[in-house]
C-alpha cells in the first residue's frame, strides 16, 4: 500500500495541473452587431478557448425574453434604458451596465438605385420611392431614431404610409437589400458590413437628427457563466477589439477609445 502512495499522489498532483475545460457563455446581442460579434468572438476563443454562442435581434425582444427568464449570460443593447431597467428590478448584476458604444443611422440604396442619397433624408419624397425600410420603433432603438430623423427633415408625415417595418435593424436591411424595398435607413455598421458594401451606397445622416443611440452590456443575474463572462466584457476593452468596432462605425466611449 505505501509503494503506491507516492504514484497515486503524482496523478492527484497532474490532474491538478490540467486546465480547465472550455466553456460557452450565452450573448443576446442587438442586431447591429451582427457582423462586428462574430469576428470578436472568433478572436476571443482563439485566445481563451472560451466559445460565444450569440443571438441577435431586437433589443426590445430580448428585455420581454430576459424578464421572462431567457437564459443568457450577456445582454448587448442598442438602447442602454433596457440595462437599466434591467438591473433596477434585480436580474442583472450591480454595477456591470457599461456603455460600450454609440450607433450611427443612414441612408441606403441597393447599387443600381437612380435615387441620389447625397440629398439625405429628404430622398424619401422621391416619387420613385415606393417603400422604405425600417426597424419596428416600438422595440428596435434603429427604428426609433430612424423616426425622430424623418421627423425632423420634415418628412415623416409624407411617407409614413411607405414605411415597411422589420422585427429589427438587420431585417430591415434584407428587405432594402433583398429588393422588397427602394430605400432604408439602417445602422451603419450593417452598412459597413463586406456583404452591404457590395450591395449599395449610403449616406450618413445627420447625428443632430436623431437622439443619440446610446448602447450598453450588462451581465444577467441568472448567468452560471460569470467568470467568463466578465473575461468577454474585459476582452471588448483591447485596443485591438475596440478598433475593430470603430472599423464597423461604432463610436467608442472617450475612456476606451484612448486605451
Amino acid at each position: 500500500m505505501k509503494a503506491r502512495l507516492p504514484l497515486l499522489f503524482s496523478l492527484l498532483l497532474l490532474g491538478s495541473s490540467q486546465p480547465a475545460a472550455a466553456q460557452e457563455i450565452r450573448v443576446a446581442a442587438a442586431s447591429d452587431l451582427q457582423f462586428a460579434f462574430p469576428d470578436v468572438a472568433a478572436r476571443f476563443q482563439k485566445e481563451t478557448g472560451n466559445s460565444v454562442q450569440l443571438t441577435f435581434g431586437s433589443s426590445g425582444n430580448f428585455f420581454a425574453q430576459i424578464q421572462n427568464g431567457a437564459p443568457f449570460d450577456l445582454f448587448f443593447s442598442a438602447d442602454i434604458d433596457y440595462p437599466r431597467k434591467l438591473e433596477a428590478a434585480g436580474l442583472a448584476e450591480p454595477g456591470t451596465l457599461d456603455p460600450y458604444a454609440t450607433g450611427q443611422i443612414v441612408i441606403w440604396v441597393p447599387k443600381e438605385s437612380k435615387l441620389d442619397v447625397t440629398s439625405g433624408v429628404r430622398v424619401l419624397l422621391d416619387s420613385r420611392v415606393r417603400k422604405i425600410a425600417i426597424a419596428n420603433p416600438e422595440h428596435a432603438p434603429y427604428g426609433r431614431a430612424a423616426v425622430s430623423a424623418m421627423k425632423a427633415a420634415g418628412v415623416f408625415d409624407k411617407v409614413s404610409d411607405k414605411l415597411v417595418r422589420g422585427e429589427n435593424i438587420s431585417q430591415a436591411a434584407s428587405f432594402v437589400a433583398s429588393g422588397n424595398a427602394d430605400v432604408g435607413i439602417l445602422a451603419l455598421s450593417l452598412a459597413l458590413a463586406p456583404s452591404m458594401k457590395e450591395k449599395g451606397r449610403y449616406a450618413k445622416i445627420p447625428p443632430a437628427d436623431y437622439p443619440p443611440i446610446e448602447q450598453a452590456s450588462i451581465l444577467l443575474k441568472a448567468s452560471t457563466r460569470k467568470e467568463v463572462a466578465r473575461q468577454f466584457l474585459a476582452f471588448l476593452k483591447r485596443p485591438e477589439i475596440v478598433q475593430l468596432m470603430q472599423t464597423y462605425g461604432f463610436v467608442i466611449p472617450e475612456g476606451l477609445a484612448k486605451k
